[in-house]
């Protein structure tokens, strides 16, 4: 059974926490688009890099209103029947604003989190020439909705 949950706090933690992947949807001149992409989420705010150029930067410097979503453990639900066969899943959406970090050492603060979503341990150094060629986007969320189907 589906359920939707805009508040649960936790759940939303857990799938950004988790997921490997985080599609970041923007629109262009009323036109979707959507890249997936490398991330960090902490205090409500997902982090993500980027070059400095490239239709992302271009439509986020243009329109700053986003939406992203994650999902995991999906897993096919065969009931031997196609009209009742299904899909287990647990998903994320949210949406918030970009916005750029242009400072050095707000662009490392967010790098070391990107960092450690994926890798413990590893060692945070970073050329000064490497932060100034990357691009940090900070997405301040402001809603969300978790949906669980299956669990």
């Amino acid at each position: 059974m589906a359920r939707k949950q805009t508040n649960d706090r936790e759940t939303l933690e857990l799938l950004f926490d988790k997921a490997g992947v985080c599609r970041l949807g923007m629109c262009a001149e009323g036109a979707p688009y959507i890249v997936p992409m490398n991330f960090g989420y902490k205090d409500s705010c997902i982090y993500l890099h980027s070059s400095t150029a490239g239709r992302k930067i271009d439509i986020l410097r243009r329109n700053d209103n986003v939406c992203v979503e994650v999902d995991l453990d999906h897993e096919l639900v065969d009931s031997g029947a196609a009209s009742t066969c299904g899909m287990k899943y647990r998903s994320a959406i949210a949406f918030g604003k970009a916005s750029f970090v242009e400072e050095s050492t707000g662009k490392a603060e967010a790098l070391d989190i990107i960092v450690d979503h994926y890798f413990e341990a590893m060692p945070h150094d970073y050329a000064a020439k490497f932060l100034e060629a990357v691009a940090i986007i900070r997405i301040e969320l402001d809603s969300a909705t978790v949906k669980e189907h299956g669990y």
